[in-house]
């Protein structure tokens, strides 16, 4: 039996410390090198990458691997499943290889396709970094097949090293390598990719070698597994699904204001919106993906059901009191985390109002990667995959249209949340395709709950931040650390106390957290 609560456990762990250590890396980044057209460079230098990755369904490549993975693995046909892992690994390899080398040639005309408006020394800036963060995508890639195998034999630790270690290279990066390369700033590039390969390959690799990998280059496509893997993948080749090309879209999108520092304010207000949709979405969507695809071949589609309606809940639970601190004192959270150095109060203003319409979305891109995970189980990809492309179709209309509006960039961020909103909606209704018991009228209670929790919270959040000093003014940057981190705690007690009041049920998950603290740190019999 799967053990779904410890492994969502993990995921949650190594989704914390990644998404904190993304914040040092935002942090330091900002310190460094404030907010101008140096970092939107940067910043847009990544789209190119991050589109390669989508072309070739990067993405998609472990959701789709997985339940072929697992199918064999758990019905005693292991030879089958290493083949698969073979045949993938050799045939994606050549294809990425080519893919990277073509993007290398041809980047400096990719970039007016990924940022149409910038200038002509901004765009050599763009295709200088974007070349050296290229490689990468073979370790994410290749990366994403090795860690695909650790979880269908549930073992997630290494898998959530990988973005840990990435992040550690790119601070490395911009602390010690930027001395040595010009311009400075591409010294995170660098330290990008090196994080990308130790983290995506050296260190999965020999955790496969320990657990006794059977890896026989081949090329033998017309191996049946191989073939459901390249059939569950198919949609997503074809599809422009909402959350794979998301920020490739708002960074684009985003050259139009033709002001420097824009792309900054936007990619820094995203990835404040990332880290709950990291923790709290993707890691539980991963936790639950392996018991999910073993339920399926198993035919046990209640206790399916109940898994995923479980999953979404605590997603929900989870998520939304964040989206309320990011609209509570968004100005407070990026002024404790990115204004010092060269980052100034006016960066902090407009990041803020980018953060607080990213908010909005919050809660539904946390619940997307668990229903598209369940379609994936199921191996049905399809449908998700299409309303993505319309939701994907839509948000480019609405995009463009707030973009040639002008106006403040921060509509492009509410564009952005409103299409998420539709998004993860379209999702829900689908979903009872493949899971008809879900109790969706159960993860309706668990957000109106959960909202009107955090609406109290929040307000009260929203007044006590005016009582104290603001960040910054006592005690430093360390002073100023402190007392977003009071706030937020004693605003996420209150809404916890709500909840309970309410009797929720996700409120056992941390009930019996508590209680198993309590149980370590009181004094045992010999003591």
């Amino acid at each position: 039996m799967p053990n779904v609560a410890r492994a969502g456990a993990i995921m949650i762990a190594a989704q914390f410390l990644s998404r904190f250590l993304g914040l040092i890396r935002d942090s330091v980044a900002s310190g460094q090198f404030g907010r101008g057209m140096m970092t939107d460079a940067y910043n847009l230098s990544f789209s190119i990458p991050d589109a390669l990755f989508f072309l070739i369904a990067g993405g998609a490549l472990s959701s789709a691997f997985i339940p072929v993975f697992s199918e064999y693995l758990h019905t005693e046909r292991e030879d089958d499943a290493w083949h698969v892992f073979s045949v993938m690994f050799t045939f994606m390899s050549l294809l990425l290889i080519g893919f990277i080398a073509l993007a290398w040639v041809y980047a400096y005309p990719l970039t007016y396709f990924f940022a149409p408006e910038v200038g002509a020394t901004e765009r050599a800036l763009i295709t200088d970094m974007s070349r050296i963060v290229l490689p990468a995508q073979y370790a994410f890639f290749i990366g994403g097949l090795m860690f695909g195998t650790l979880y269908a034999r549930q073992i997630f630790t290494v898998p959530g090293l990988g973005p840990n270690v990435y992040n550690i290279g790119i601070i490395v990066g911009a602390l010690a390598i930027s001395h040595f390369v010009t311009p400075p700033i591409a010294g995170m590039s660098w330290g990008a990719l090196v994080g990308a390969f130790i983290g995506n390959l050296v260190i999965p690799f020999f955790v496969l070698r320990k657990i006794g990998v059977k890896f026989r280059p081949s090329l033998d496509l017309k191996h049946p597994g191989v073939r459901k893997v390249f059939r569950l993948m198919a949609p997503v080749v074809l599809g422009l699904s909402l959350p794979s090309v998301f920020a490739l879209i708002i960074q684009a999108f985003g050259t139009y204001y033709k002001s420097e520092g824009v792309n900054t304010a936007l990619k820094y207000g995203n990835n404040l919106m990332q880290v709950p949709l990291g923790i709290f979405g993707q890691s539980l969507a991963l936790a639950a993906f392996p018991a999910l695809s073993q339920f399926f071949v198993q035919s046990r589609m209640d206790m399916f059901s109940d898994q995923l309606a479980k999953t979404m809940r605590l997603a929900i639970y989870l998520s939304v009191p964040v989206a309320g601190l990011f609209l509570a004192m968004p100005e407070g959270v990026i002024r404790a985390l990115f204004e010092h150095g060269q980052w100034t109060a006016a960066d902090t203003a407009d990041t803020a109002m980018a953060l607080r319409m990213f908010a909005i979305g919050i809660a539904a891109w946390c619940i997307q990667p668990i229903v598209m995970r369940a379609f994936f189980a199921v191996q049905k990809p399809v449908l998700p995959i299409v309303l993505g492309t319309i939701t994907t179709f839509v948000f480019l209309g609405g995009a463009y249209w707030v973009a040639r509006m002008g106006g403040h960039f921060m509509w492009l961020a509410l564009a952005g949340s409103g299409a998420a909103v539709l998004l993860a909606v379209l999702l829900l209704i689908a979903s009872r395709q493949v899971a008809p018991d879900l109790d969706l009228a159960g993860v309706g209670r668990t957000f109106v709950f959960s909202l009107g929790a955090m609406s109290i919270a929040g307000a009260l959040l929203y007044g006590g931040q005016y009582l104290v000093p603001p960040a910054g003014t006592v005690g430093g940057k360390l002073g100023g650390i402190a007392v977003v981190l009071v706030l937020a705690l004693v605003y996420a007690w209150i809404y916890y106390f709500l909840t309970r009041a309410f009797k929720m049920p996700e409120t056992k998950y941390l009930d019996n957290a508590l209680a198993r603290l309590r149980r370590r740190s009181e004094p045992t019999a010999e003591g």
